[in-house]
């Protein structure tokens, strides 16, 4: 009975031994079978080392030389307007005239009683050479004349200043004052700007100041104007920082013939700093940024020896991960401090299907930007 019970178990192990090879050979034929991942098309560029001039970029706001609401100093209906909106003016030009009638007749007034205290005084000296008079008389009609004539000049100031006058030249603003309308002190009549040419004030962080100067380079961009690069000159640095922000408020001077850039608008700044490096440059599509640091993808031949050819009969081409320290951008670009060499080829697309050893075939069909001066474009 005991033998009969081993042949039965000997029997039932061959039986699962030869199930289990037989499932295995099955195993080995659906994986020999199944179709090999094909290579990944993607994009590259070849790594070079391009002039790069350092920048410190800020947004600053536009603001005018010389700017101000003209008003009046003293009450008056207005009788004549002499400037339309937006008229260029120069210095002294007339603008506005307020009724001034009362006024010049008071002055004539004014006038008539210095003359009449001159000629008064100049008979009493005549009387006090005759010893006809005392000296007190005389030195009383010496002050009553100096009185009036005072009278006179401050009664000329307040006709002239019934006569409204541009202080410097510029541009004039849109008004609403017209003829006959009553204007207290005070009340704005237009506003004035000098804008040719115009300031650009910004601010940058304290740690930026050693690299800032007076006569320094700028550029600036307008989203007014696309594709227009305004230039300047630093001509005035701030000697206090401000203890809130610790930033230093920069001024910068730029020639604005075509009165482009207004007064209050908004201005992307670059700042020129120091002298002019080279760096290896790739585009910022091809930076995969992680927390564990920053990598890219390099296509490179297959180094082993029983690698795959491509169809022209060149070693298959693979990818390969490495880590790399980036640097400044400007635009679509980034510079690459560490971690690449001159002439490798690097994916800027398609990254995301790749690990190391994947093969990659390269269509440079459609590249990603590489611009170090973007501008929109609307399609």
């Amino acid at each position: 009975m005991t033998k009969r019970m081993l042949i039965m178990l000997g029997c039932v192990v061959l039986l699962i031994a030869a199930l289990a090879g037989g499932f295995y050979l099955h195993i080995q034929k659906l994986i020999a079978s199944s179709p090999k991942p094909g290579a990944q098309t993607i994009t590259t560029i070849k790594v070079e080392a391009l002039e790069w001039q350092p920048q410190l970029s800020a947004v600053g706001t536009v603001t005018a030389v010389r700017g101000v609401d003209v008003t009046t100093e003293i009450a008056g209906l207005v009788r004549q307007v002499n400037f339309k909106s937006g008229q260029d003016v120069k210095a002294g030009d007339l603008l506005v005239q307020l009724n001034d009638d009362s006024d010049v007749a008071q002055l004539h007034s004014l006038q008539a009683a210095a003359e009449l205290a001159a000629t008064v005084l100049t008979r009493d000296k005549a009387q006090f050479a005759a010893q006809a008079i005392s000296q007190a008389q005389v030195d009383g009609d010496t002050a009553d004349l100096k009185s009036k004539l005072a009278l006179v000049e401050q009664q000329k100031a307040t006709v002239e200043k019934k006569a409204i006058h541009a202080p410097f030249s510029g541009e004039l603003g849109i008004t609403t004052v017209n003829p006959g309308q009553y204007l207290n002190p005070g009340d704005k009549i237009v506003s004035l700007e000098k804008i040719d040419p115009i300031y650009i004030d910004f601010y940058v962080p304290q740690k930026q100041v050693a690299g800032l100067s007076l006569g320094q380079n700028i550029g600036l961009t307008n989203d007014a104007y696309e594709g227009v690069n305004f230039t300047g000159k630093i001509t005035a640095l701030n000697p206090k920082i401000d203890s809130a922000t610790r930033n230093v408020q920069v001024e910068a001077t730029l020639a604005n013939p075509k009165h482009q850039l207004l007064p209050g608008m908004f201005a992307n700044v670059k700042v020129d700093m120091g002298q002019k490096k080279r760096y290896l440059t790739l585009p910022q599509t091809a930076i995969t940024y992680n927390p564990y640091g920053s990598t890219v993808f390099i296509a490179k031949p297959d180094d082993k020896k029983d690698g795959k050819k491509d169809d022209k009969g060149n070693p298959q081409l693979v990818a390969q991960q490495v880590f790399v320290t980036t640097g400044a951008t400007r635009g679509d670009q980034v510079a690459i401090l560490t971690g690449l060499e001159a002439g490798q080829q690097v994916v800027t697309s398609g990254q995301l299907k790749l690990k190391n050893g994947t093969p990659v075939v390269v269509d440079n069909t459609i590249l990603p930007g590489n611009n170090p001066n973007p501008t929109p474009q609307e399609h």
